[in-house]
């Protein structure tokens, strides 16, 4: 079974650009103070009345101010800072974006990336603005490349290198918080930049971004670490070179520290991390275990931050595929419980991560019965009802692996667990697959001391309980064995009475493993074509059919001579023998009248007796059911049954089931019961289904002690 899990290293689309959005706009207030005081005295803020051609004009005026003001200048530095914020201000406005790339800012925003310098202040120091106009220039390129269309262009326009180099800028001196907030920005600027576009995450490997990214997760601020871990959990999704470099500077130590952090929006960019750096390699895997990380992951299942738990759950699951060791450590070390809360979380990606890593973990057989005991039967049968199709795979994965002990079957059973099986409606096919495999698991282990369990819950346990082993025993238990569990045992009735149950869910189930009987039986088909009968040597042929040749006995027919022959008549069956062998006046008659039977219906009977076949058209066949059934020729009067059988509709049904009745016709009446159990669907509507199966219930007991009594060997030799 392979992984078939979501991948959650990076949010949805809409809602990964929501959380961008917030993350870039964080401790700005005064970038939204001036920009907003600005474009509401100029009116060109986020109206509907303002027209595209006055919002090209303000954007194109402020790209003109920039390219004017690229100096050390205190006044220059101004006037840059204020337009950068303008831009950056309607930049938030997605729709607003494209008009800002297409009027040319983006090379003069990645100009203002690095800082002028002019002789005087290299003498004295003194930089007006320091670190501001870069961090606005940085913001604003990390709002436009949030759409991935202007991601390559801003590369293009020669970004990376200096956003790397802000990346290295020193806190030191009074301005550290104006210093932290430019190299967040740049953190965040990499991370939009490198979203879902390999190539970019290479150049910034290239560019040498990875090595002040891991040295900024020992950063004093909060922030600056944050955005630090979360640009390396960008570069390391999917890139295996980047993930390298990433261990390789040992940010693996520094992770595992942040995972013990108290903050939750650190422990949560951590545990990201390390989920892209393990992904997809076995090797890192084990570093990032040595590391120690495993105990802390572990104790984020309990965090109060709901992303983080579900990034400690995928992380965890990515774990259990490591080794076999590692599958029991992470159930050792306390994970099971939380997993199992988190299943019956309102959150769905909560429950499809704590699936995930459960399905991974009951892989192995000394977790398996610890998961159960645990509860987590129960959690994961309800998680088939999802229509989310990864959450209803990795729970219906999870239940094959607990299916493979054979402690976890009987409580599979007895919660009910083989007919939420049976029933679920599984969105994706390798899902419909996957619990296929677990009711085949299942079905191989009834047998011995697990079969033993069941009987005993099917005699001793409550009603529901009974008739839940009954029903999961129809569709599991080896043909073998149902004669014992429903005939000796006396467990058939469980079933027939559901059929009378007022819930229509219970009748469905009851017929479906009715069913399910039969066709274990090798009695599925309605009804077996009839013997030959007579025997061989006594056919006298097609031609000897109402040929007067040797003829020594006359039927009078509708008024019509039918010629035959006493022999082949005595030898046909039993009503014809005492007919002419017996004490009845016909036995020494020339004539012999026939009344109540039409000369197509005898002379089809007939032609069977001196033939051993006939083919039997609908039209005829209940009337030659009725001649055969007087006559008492078993062979045609099964091929009558076999005929009439095929025309069971929903219609007809009660019909039919009467005319089987009337003439004893057991195939037919058998096939009658078959029908109605594989029709409810169609049937259970009807106002005369109920009244009809109190009055098949009956002869429906008979069938199936008959059915289940008859030996195997014999069915498959016939």
């Amino acid at each position: 079974m392979e992984d078939d899990r979501r991948r959650h290293e990076q949010p949805a689309s809409s809602a990964r650009r929501s959380l961008k959005r917030k993350k870039l706009q964080q401790d700005d207030e005064l970038i939204e103070e001036e920009a907003h005081h600005h474009l509401h005295r100029h009116h060109v803020c986020f109206s509907e009345d303002v027209s595209q051609q006055d919002l090209v004009a303000e954007i194109r005026a402020q790209i003109e101010v920039l390219e004017l003001a690229c100096s050390s200048i205190e006044a220059d530095r101004a006037l840059a800072k204020r337009s950068i914020n303008i831009l950056s201000e309607l930049a938030k406005n997605e729709d607003i974006v494209n008009l800002i790339v297409e009027s040319g800012a983006v090379s003069v925003l990645v100009q203002h990336l690095q800082e002028p310098q002019s002789p005087k202040e290299a003498v004295t120091g003194v930089r007006p603005y320091e670190h501001e106009v870069e961090k606005g220039s940085a913001f604003t390129l990390g709002l436009l490349a949030i759409k991935p269309e202007h991601q390559q262009h801003i590369v293009d326009a020669g970004a990376l290198p200096h956003l790397v180099a802000l990346l290295k800028r020193h806190s030191d001196g009074e301005n550290v918080r104006t210093v932290n907030g430019a190299i967040r920005k740049a953190a965040d600027a990499i991370t939009n930049l490198a979203h879902e576009n390999n190539n970019i995450k290479t150049c910034v490997r290239v560019e040498g971004g990875i090595p002040p990214l891991v040295e900024l997760l020992d950063s004093a601020d909060v922030k600056v670490q944050r955005a630090a871990a979360g640009a390396l959990r960008t570069l390391a999704f999917k890139n295996d070179e980047n993930k390298t470099q990433i261990v390789d500077c040992n940010a693996l130590p520094k992770l595992v520290l942040m995972l013990r952090s108290e903050d939750a929006a650190i422990h949560y960019e951590a545990v990201g991390v390390i989920g892209n750096l393990v992904h997809s390699s076995a090797n890192i895997k084990k570093e990032v275990l040595l590391a120690g990380a495993l105990q802390p992951v572990i104790e984020l299942l309990s965090s109060t931050c709901s992303e983080t738990q579900r990034e400690a759950a995928l992380l965890l699951g990515q774990f259990a595929t490591a080794d076999t060791d590692c599958k029991v450590h992470i159930a050792q070390r306390g994970a099971v419980g939380p997993l199992i809360e988190m299943l019956q979380s309102p959150d769905a990606q909560l429950r499809e991560m704590s699936a995930f890593a459960l399905g991974r973990l009951a892989q192995d057989t000394h977790n398996q019965a610890g998961i159960a005991y645990a509860g987590g039967i129960c959690p994961l049968l309800k998680l088939l009802d999802s229509r989310n199709g990864t959450l209803q795979h990795n729970a219906a994965f999870a239940l094959y692996g607990l299916a493979d002990n054979e402690d976890n079957v009987a409580d599979l059973i007895r919660v009910g667990g083989v007919q939420k099986l049976l029933d679920g409606e599984f969105v994706v096919q390798p899902t419909r697959e996957c619990v296929a495999k677990t009711l085949k698991r299942l079905e191989e282990k009834i047998h011995g001391r697990v079969l033993s369990h069941l009987l005993y819950l099917m005699h001793k346990s409550e009603i529901t309980i009974q008739r839940r082993v009954a029903l999961a025993l129809a569709h599991l238990a080896s043909p073998e064995d149902q004669k014992s569990i429903y005939v000796d045992g006396n467990r058939l009735d469980l079933l027939l009475e559901l059929l009378q149950s007022a819930n229509s869910k219970h009748k469905k189930a009851s017929c479906v493993a009715l069913c399910k009987l039969a066709e274990k039986a090798s009695t599925l088909s309605p009804v077996d074509a009839g013997p030959s009968s007579p025997i061989s040597q006594v056919y006298l042929g097609e031609q000897y059919v109402n040929n007067p040749t040797l003829s020594d006995v006359t039927f009078l027919i509708e008024g019509k001579r039918f010629y035959a022959h006493r022999i082949c008549l005595l030898a046909s069956s039993d009503a014809f023998r005492a007919m002419f062998d017996g004490g009845y006046r016909e036995k020494d008659a020339k004539d012999v009248e026939i009344p109540n039977i039409r000369w197509e219906t005898f002379e089809l009977m007939m032609r069977y007796i001196y033939t051993g076949s006939v083919e039997v058209n609908l039209r005829i066949a209940q009337d030659l059911l009725r001649a055969s059934d007087q006559y008492l020729l078993d062979g045609l009067k099964r091929l009558c049954e076999y005929s009439i059988a095929k025309n069971i509709r929903i219609d007809n049904v009660a019909l039919m089931y009467d005319l089987s009745e009337s003439f004893n016709a057991v195939s037919l009446k058998n096939a009658c019961i078959l029908f109605v159990l594989e029709n409810f669907d169609k049937l259970d509507s009807k106002p005369w289904y109920t009244s009809l199966v109190q009055r098949i219930l009956p002869e429906m007991r008979n069938y199936f002690v008959k059915t289940l009594t008859r030996p195997v060997e014999t069915d498959l030799q016939q």
